[in-house]
């Protein structure tokens, strides 16, 4: 027997002849009386393990598939869809291994943001609320500990549910890039050193794991507790409305959770949603919009038009301008197929290839106040013009800070409310291959769009009482806000960045900049 087999047996020994040994209890009550001991727990620390006591399912395979599919695109992710059957049938360890070597081997540390910019949605979702309640009511402090690598879940726990410690594994890296392979020692064990946790609750459900833990922590724990895999089971999800911290950025391109057999069904769908966009985007490019919209319905695309004002009122004199909230990068082109017209749009950053491919006219925005409004204005006056004052999209119940240029540019706009639904990819992106952003919304089996065209509304008052441009363009946000039922918030295009790329979502119009001066000096000389 191995030194290590030894001190596992002994402990495990321990366990049974010292006073004051952690009790394990199994709870199979009503949920009143399901954790009595949660009435003591304000003064005490609470211990969890994520996938056995805070989420609904044990299962970690869709998140890996996630950092397999975002991170290392489809190829990896299909290597390790056929690589399930062979992890269902191995150890919890093996396979977590595996799914590591697959999903991180050869990824850049720098570069990989995954963990907290696309992963803490589907973690949300998968909360149950019974498990949240007790890690809420941890008092002190409260630990999370998790058998996937830290870097997966330390951004959700620390920064939505305000999770003070997290133990997981760490991974190996070798100049600048992840090897694929874990630091030896059990979960959490490099960490335990350094943190003094003084654990005296500790709510555990899988078993595996608790074996790997306890060897450990054994004399920190003071109770125990584990729970039923089918109690589990029947756990309600957590409400967005409990979210410690509201999500309202996420990135990606997935759009559902991908287990086994979600994603099985993706793979098979992708060389028929590749053909099926070809052919919404030859509809939108080349046919009038009396015949794309019903050939677009018949090819799956759903839209609805809903109007709070006539129709001649809401087409003017062909000099409008309509100001609506971002969802996607056809907003213009949905908007465009109400009126029955072209629209003109503004932009800020995207690509020259989405802007070559634009059915509509698209002008690109400078970020200089002065110049952006002289430029609006004289669009206004040649035509249609439609304005995202947000600066970006947003594909949550939220919305971003309006902008108050657009609300001094006219005497009066129309506020168009926007709403957009997607089964299988998003079609919005912070990542450097935004031009493929229109591809993937028209991959999706049924994607649908809601347009609202609202009343007029004149800029100068508010209830006959005048208003500065900074207030129409708050009372905007809030009757937009409050048409689709969404939060408004302060937040804006560079708080969106910061989290989801690390940057300020300027760094691309930069470098266009250096380079149209570069071409510039060249011909000069």
């Amino acid at each position: 027997m191995s030194s290590k087999d030894f001190f596992k047996s002994f402990l495990f020994l321990c366990r049974f002849l010292l006073p004051g040994r952690p009790s394990t209890c199994f709870t199979n009550h009503g949920r009143s009386k399901r954790y009595p001991f949660l009435e003591n727990l304000p003064s005490q620390t609470v211990a969890c393990d994520v996938e056995g006591a805070l989420l609904r399912t044990s299962s970690t395979f869709p998140y890996f598939m996630l950092v397999a599919l975002e991170a290392g695109g489809f190829l990896r992710g299909l290597l390790l869809l056929l690589l399930h059957p062979l992890i269902s049938c191995l150890s919890h360890e093996v396979g977590i291994r595996i799914m590591v070597m697959v999903c991180f081997f050869g990824l850049r540390k720098q570069d990989f943001r995954v963990g907290r910019a696309m992963l803490p949605k589907f973690f949300l979702e998968q909360v149950g609320l019974e498990g949240f309640e007790v890690l809420r009511r941890g008092g002190r402090r409260m630990v999370c500990v998790s058998s996937m690598p830290t870097l997966m879940v330390e951004g959700f726990l620390k920064e939505y549910l305000d999770v003070e410690v997290v133990l997981g594994r760490e991974l190996k890296v070798f100049a600048g890039y992840y090897t694929g392979l874990m630091e030896d020692g059990a979960i959490g064990f490099g960490h335990s050193s350094r943190t003094p946790l003084n654990i005296e609750v500790y709510v555990h459900i899988d078993h595996k794991v608790y074996e790997s833990i306890t060897c450990i922590w054994f004399f920190f724990l003071q109770e125990v507790r584990l729970v039923g895999e089918a109690e589990r089971r029947r756990w309600h999800p957590l409400p967005r409305s409990q979210y410690p911290k509201p999500l309202v950025f996420h990135g990606g391109r997935i759009a559902f959770r991908p287990d086994a057999i979600s994603t099985f069904c993706m793979f098979l769908w992708l060389p028929l949603g590749f053909a099926l966009a070809f052919a919404r985007a030859l509809v939108f490019l080349f046919l009038p919009y009396a015949l794309s919209v019903p050939l677009l319905a018949s090819l799956g695309m759903h839209s609805r038009l809903i109007t709070s004002s006539d129709k001649e009122e809401r087409r003017g004199d062909g000099s409008q301008l309509y100001i609506c909230n971002h969802r996607t990068l056809l907003d213009a082109l949905y908007i465009s197929a109400a009126l029955g017209r072209h629209v003109t749009a503004t932009t800020y950053s995207v690509s020259r290839i989405s802007e070559w491919f634009s059915p509509i006219r698209t002008v690109r925005l400078t970020r200089n106040r002065e110049e952006d409004a002289a430029r609006m204005k004289k669009l206004v006056q040649e035509g249609d013009l439609m304005v995202c004052p947000e600066g970006t999209t947003c594909r949550e119940p939220y919305l971003l800070r309006f902008s108050p240029l657009a609300a001094e540019i006219s005497r009066e706009v129309v506020p168009v409310a926007l709403e957009s639904w997607v089964s299988m990819f998003y079609g919005t992106s912070t990542g450097k291959l935004k031009f493929l952003d229109p591809l993937y919304f028209l991959m999706n089996p049924l994607p649908c769009y809601e347009v609202e065209f609202m009343a007029r509304v004149p800029t100068g008052a508010i209830g006959g009482k005048e208003c500065s441009s900074y207030e129409m363009a708050n009372h905007l946000q809030g009757e937009i806000g409050r048409r689709l039922g969404f939060q408004c918030t302060s937040l804006t295009r560079k708080d969106k960045y910061l989290l989801l790329a690390g940057n300020e979502g300027t760094i691309e119009r930069e470098r266009e900049t250096r380079r149209e001066g570069d071409v510039r000096m060249e011909r000069r000389r």
